[in-house]
């Protein structure tokens, strides 16, 4: 045991070479290998079948080989031989450079078994280049002493193809020059197939990306060009489209002549038979606050166009009837459109608008249209003593008229309660139901007539 560690020891302590000289080693195998490269090009390129070579004898004594004589008898014995596959020494040559800078400082001078592989492995793959060369190129026009593949590539060829068939004679070669490649420059195979891979892999990725990123940008050009369409369009409609007509809102009621009389002036004196108190008990109405402007009209009725297109729905404002309470938007469905589908976006089409609610009359009496009731900003109050002084008011007989209010435009409503056998009051919560009840039980008992 004592003598095999020591033996071992010994075998792994072997002297290395002097740096200097390893030095002087790796220049000069440089430049022997980088010389011979360079030679064995000049020699192969300039090579010419009328030169006095190894294979046959030329009566012309001049020689046109860039080596000159050597030159000659050296490229006609390596094309003799391996025909074109002769090339392939020039790639030992520049490969062996390699060897002299990763070999001479570790190994020194010594064969080991890997450069007798390497070495092995470029004759494997000099026979089987020079093989295929003799199995594909026989016959063709080559400048060459012999044939293609030289001596031993047509032997080799010729030989494979009666044992194997030309395809099994191509596939063992192959491989030959497959392994050979392999062991003289160390190429792995399965390496290179999985970079391969990996480069196609990647490439058909970047491909891919690069398509998508492409039809990304068409569409993102398509769209750009249907919303630049599109607005051109909606552009050119709001240009054509006539105005939205507004009907004036009524500010002031006219008193009617039947109550202009001189002012009552004590509330205690008894009026007249059949009589009834003067205005004057009532607050006058004070002066109306601004009604809605043209431009928010204006403005309201093409926002109410394009939230309704927003929801799919086509419609166009025709007409608006500003009031003191509320304005009404008179709009005409386009073909095919439905009143219910209008009703049933009045919640979003609100809340689009920024309203707590809006009223749909799917029906307006006289006219083929649709109307939309939305709240104004500002409410205006409406004073019992306008509607009592009123014409409309006035001109009833009925000892039972009853003063209503307003209607949308602003006009003073009253209704003749003898008329009305049964009556339904309906409104939302603080309109003003009850008060309008309690208000006209006073008058009736005046004018001596059950409430």
């Amino acid at each position: 045991m004592r003598l095999f560690k020591r033996k071992a020891v010994v075998k792994n302590n072997s002297t290395p070479l002097p740096p200097r000289l390893v030095s002087l080693l790796r220049e000069a195998w440089w430049l022997l290998m980088a010389v011979a490269a360079v030679y064995l090009v000049l020699i192969l390129a300039s090579y010419s079948p009328h030169d006095p070579s190894w294979s046959h004898s030329s009566p012309d004594p001049s020689v046109r080989n860039y080596g000159g004589a050597f030159g000659a008898w050296v490229s006609d014995l390596m094309l003799y031989l391996f025909g074109l596959s002769a090339w392939w020494v020039v790639v030992f040559c520049l490969v062996a450079i390699s060897w002299g800078y990763k070999r001479i400082e570790t190994l020194g001078l010594r064969l080991n078994p890997m450069t007798v592989a390497a070495i092995a492995g470029f004759f494997m793959l000099l026979l089987a280049s020079a093989g295929l060369e003799g199995l594909f190129l026989a016959g063709k026009a080559l400048r060459l002493p012999l044939a293609a593949g030289g001596m031993l590539g047509h032997f080799l060829g010729n030989a494979a193809s009666r044992a194997f068939g030309l395809p099994g004679a191509t596939l063992l070669l192959s491989v030959s020059g497959a392994i050979g490649l392999s062991l003289f420059t160390g190429l792995s195979w399965l390496d290179l197939m999985e970079r391969i891979g990996t480069a196609i892999e990647e490439n058909a990725l970047k491909a891919w990306y690069a398509w998508q990123a492409r039809k990304d940008r068409e569409i993102g050009r398509e769209v750009a060009q249907q919303r630049e369409n599109k607005v051109t369009t909606e552009k050119k409609k709001a240009e054509e489209k006539p105005p939205v007509r507004i009907e004036p809102p009524v500010l002031d009621i006219p008193v009617s002549p039947k109550v202009q009389k001189p002012v009552q002036q004590s509330l205690f004196s008894a009026p007249g038979d059949g009589e009834l108190p003067g205005l004057a008990l009532l607050e006058p109405p004070k002066e109306q606050a601004e009604p809605v402007s043209q431009e928010t009209v204006e403005y309201t009725s093409r926002l109410i166009e394009r939230k309704l297109a927003d929801f799919g729905v086509e419609v166009k404002v025709i007409a608006a009837y500003p009031g003191p309470v509320i304005t009404r938007y008179e709009i005409e469905p386009a073909v095919g459109v439905k009143g219910a589908q209008i009703v049933n976006l009045m919640k979003d089409l609100a809340r689009a608008l920024s309203l707590v609610s809006i009223r749909v009359v799917e029906t307006i009496p006289g006219k083929t249209y649709m109307g939309l009731e939305l709240p104004n900003p500002k409410r205006q109050i409406v004073r019992l003593s306008e509607i009592i002084g009123s014409e409309t008011y006035q001109n009833l007989t009925s000892r039972l008229t009853m003063a209503l209010g307003k209607d949308i435009a602003g006009q003073p409503i009253s209704a003749d309660l003898a008329k009305m056998p049964h009556v339904l009051v309906a409104g939302t919560t603080g309109s003003g139901k009850s008060v309008a009840i309690n208000a006209h039980d006073p008058v009736a008992a005046v004018q001596g007539d059950p409430a």
